[in-house]
């Protein structure tokens, strides 16, 4: 089946192959430190090979061509390491950084300026032809191994941390930690560490002195309440000898 737009996210713009390649190849540069030039880019980015695959496949997806786009999508992922359903919606500038493992479903949707790291899953929890995959909108951040699940929408420039399994919607600007998808939202909880690594840009650092300090918390309050015994013989002063 073909994934059905939500009303939030615009379908993907559809620029001149070349001009996409170079928007591409330029989306890694500026993302990716390790890369030093063009060649190199086009030449050993799975991500970016990925992507290829994806925008010739998707199109035979729409023309009704179902077969070949899904032969065309498991040459991608037998190349790459990395699967993307033929049907899968995906916007401009998506970055797949080292990529192996990642898997995006036939109806996930993903904005634009979007950065995936390697073994992301965008997983469906349905067994019905419909809408089961999750929307990332523009400017989302996918934490390795990070697994989001089913029809939810994870917002505007919100962050996934790595390792991180989500199964609810995630609101715009906030970060998503832990097993249980616990949502870190400056609004409601703020902490000095974010504020601070959203001047420096490292925002992996803050979410982890955020656990850290979490964790601290947490120890402190488990001490607090371990009141000991007291001392046998101060249990028998009252002279009682009970």
């Amino acid at each position: 089946m073909t994934a059905r737009l939500i009303p939030e996210l615009k379908a993907p713009d559809r620029p001149h192959p070349l001009r996409r390649l170079a928007e591409d190849v330029r989306t890694v540069k500026q993302r990716d430190p390790a890369a030093r030039s063009t060649l190199e880019v086009l030449f050993f980015y799975p991500g970016l090979h990925a992507l290829l695959f994806h925008r010739l496949a998707h199109r035979l997806w729409q023309a009704k061509q179902r077969f070949l786009a899904r032969a065309l999508s498991h040459l991608g992922r037998a190349l790459t390491g990395i699967e993307i359903h033929p049907g899968a919606i995906i916007g401009r500038r998506l970055f797949i950084d080292h990529g192996m493992g990642t898997v995006i479903g036939e109806t996930a949707e993903i904005g634009d300026d979007v950065t995936l790291y390697q073994g992301v899953t965008l997983g469906g929890t349905s067994l019905q032809r419909v809408k089961r995959h999750p929307t990332l909108m523009d400017g989302v951040i996918v934490g390795a191994g990070a697994i989001i699940l089913g029809a939810l929408t994870v917002g505007e420039k919100a962050r996934v941390g790595a390792g991180a399994v989500v199964v609810r919607d995630v609101p715009a600007g906030a970060t998503v930690v832990g097993l249980a998808g616990r949502v870190i939202d400056r609004a409601t909880a703020p902490h000095p560490a974010m504020d601070l690594a959203e001047s420096k840009g490292d925002h992996a650092v803050a979410v982890l002195e955020v656990l850290i300090d979490r964790v601290a918390e947490l120890e402190g309050r488990i001490n607090g309440s371990k009141t000991p015994c007291p001392p046998a013989d101060e249990a028998h002063s009252d002279g009682s000898g009970i």
